[in-house]
């Protein structure tokens, strides 16, 4: 019974089941969102292996040091939210 594992009538039964709960109007943008986030997340991880590169073989010369120290920029203060007009702000 279990030697297969998944048949495909199974994947035909969970194809009819996601679509009938979540439409057939909303499956694109899903499909279209789930495919923005790959995107993300491999630039994402490939910019995390290049930084990984880059910091295991450093420069040895102090010239570059002196030209990143002075290429680093002040922090960004954290933004804080604002509250709609006429909102209760008192606690």
């Amino acid at each position: 019974m279990l030697r297969n594992g998944l048949e495909p009538w199974h994947l035909l039964i969970v194809a009819i089941v996601i679509i009938v709960l979540f439409g057939s109007k909303k499956l694109p943008d899903a499909a279209r969102a789930v495919g923005t986030s790959m995107r993300i997340l491999k630039s994402e991880t490939k910019a995390m292996k290049e930084e990984g590169e880059g910091a295991a073989h450093p420069a040895p010369s102090a010239q570059t040091s002196s030209a990143q120290a002075s290429s680093v920029q002040a922090p960004v203060a954290a933004a804080r939210p604002v509250a709609p007009e006429g909102a209760d702000t008192a606690r």
